[in-house]
């Protein structure tokens, strides 16, 4: 939908918004979550892996955004418009989860930043009762700011993103000069207790779909942005800066403090890392980066994480209730924000009494986002299959992706397939809701009603293996 009292974005907004959503919480925690499941050998062998996966699903987005400009609401419009509504409800849903999930885990992160000062030491590790209330407080700030409009929530992302990527630059060059050679090479392949190297790549794939989570809201926001080629150079400028600065901090990370030390350390572990190269006022450089940064990312993730909801709900052909397409008079999906912000209120008071912790919340935020990115990678296969001039580069191209897709699925594990489908199940009633609002029947063909029972099921047979003890979260 194109908002006529909203000014459209262009390419330093679209790129800061692709950079500021990307580079959020999880770069600072990144040397602890990859050491902690592998060495530095497979470490960097998951980095090829992802760069070379992350960069063909880069190149899919953009090629879908450049030569399907009829579809401009991402993620959600590519996987409908492929595979019917129900489908292309999971992907918005799935998304939308992903990205509110993800956001408990920045609060709880941002005020483990906070609680390394010895004068907020009541913040612990963000899942004290300080640390509840002060999240619920900067939520709901952020809640109000970001009702009052999109483009000046968009502007002061851009002041945002450039003030937390000087600390990482900073931190960058600091550790390349700390680095040796001779710890970088300790347990290089990893020791026993690891596993197989094929384990340990396995071990460190949740966490790098976490880090790239947001390299396609370029897409997300196309309606906003100024024209489809904005969305393009956005999507691919935001690849090369982030991946540029999620591999030099994880892997130079590795020739400061050994695998096996690394792997125990607190998060956000950049901040330690950085201790140990520089001295004590490195690590409070890094936790005040920290706290921008996620201040950022948070403020990103609210826009996009509502968008998404609101995507689903708009117009005619929704699959979510028509409740979330609406907008208040700033052009800001007001209905979409408030149940988004609702649940994370509500996660943020059960993380507090379980103490689910950070990691735990991203690996299950990542799990949520796989299906919506096979998704869109198999919807641009089978364009590519149905062009009238069929480019071998191109079915290539996105064959790969969908196969990454899928082998992020098989990476991410069994235990957390079955917890995102107790959450697929949980949608069920939305979709159903939104096809009774359009008068239609519950499932447009046989084949959704399948899917939707095998969804159904995992998600009962989920919550009955939670309960007996044999899934464990």
């Amino acid at each position: 939908m194109t908002q006529g009292h909203e000014k459209k974005l262009g390419v330093v907004a679209m790129t800061a918004l692709v950079v500021g959503a990307v580079v959020g919480s999880g770069i600072f925690s990144l040397p602890q979550n990859m050491a902690e499941g592998a060495g530095a050998g497979p470490i960097l062998i998951a980095w090829v892996i992802t760069f070379i996966g992350m960069l063909v699903l880069t190149r899919i987005f953009q090629w879908l955004s450049l030569n399907r400009p009829d579809i401009n609401d991402g993620v959600y419009g590519y996987a409908r418009t492929g595979f019917g509504d129900y489908l292309g409800f999971n992907a918005a849903w799935g998304y939308w989860i992903s990205v509110w999930v993800g956001n408990v885990g920045y609060l709880v992160l941002l005020f483990s930043a906070l609680g390394s000062f010895s004068s907020l030491g009541f913040f612990g590790e963000g899942s004290t009762l300080p640390a509840m209330l002060c999240g619920l407080a900067v939520l709901w700030t952020l809640h109000s700011f970001v009702l009052r409009g999109i483009r000046s929530a968009a502007i002061l992302n851009i002041i945002v993103t450039l003030a937390k990527i000087v600390p990482i630059c900073l931190f960058v060059l600091c550790v390349m000069l700390a680095f040796k050679v001779e710890t970088f090479q300790m347990d290089f392949w990893g020791h026993e207790a690891l596993g197989s190297i094929t384990d340990q790549v396995k071990n460190t794939m949740l966490y790098t779909v976490w880090v790239f989570l947001g390299i396609e809201c370029a897409t997300v926001y196309a309606s906003r942005a100024r024209n489809m080629k904005v969305v393009s150079q956005a999507t691919l400028l935001g690849f090369f800066i982030t991946i540029s600065l999620l591999v030099c901090v994880s892997v130079l990370s590795l020739g400061v403090v050994p695998q096996a030390e690394l792997a125990t350390m607190r998060n956000p572990s950049m901040a330690a890392v950085m201790e140990r190269a520089v001295g004590p006022w490195g690590g409070v450089l890094i936790n005040l980066g920290l706290i921008i940064s996620v201040s950022g990312a948070l403020l990103a993730w609210s826009m996009i994480s509502s968008e998404m909801l609101y995507l689903a709900a708009r117009g005619k052909q929704n699959t979510a209730p028509t409740f979330f397409g609406r907008l208040n008079s700033h052009g800001t999906p007001a209905n979409a924000m408030w149940l988004t912000n609702a649940l994370i209120s509500l996660f943020l008071i059960i993380n507090h009494f379980n103490d689910a912790g950070y990691n735990l919340l991203i690996q299950l935020a990542s799990s949520m986002a796989l299906i919506p990115y096979l998704l869109c990678a198999a919807f641009g296969l089978k364009l590519a299959l149905k062009a009238d001039v069929r480019s071998v580069t191109l079915i290539g191209l996105t064959a790969l992706g969908t196969l990454y897709g899928a082998w992020l699925i098989y990476a991410g594990g069994t235990e957390f397939l079955l917890l995102s489908m107790i959450l697929y199940m949980v949608g069920a009633p939305f979709y159903l809701k939104a096809r009774h609002e359009r008068g239609e029947k519950l499932f447009a063909s046989p084949l959704e009603t399948t899917g939707a029972v095998f969804v159904v099921v995992l998600g009962i047979s989920a919550l009955y293996l939670l309960n007996v003890g044999e899934l464990v979260i």
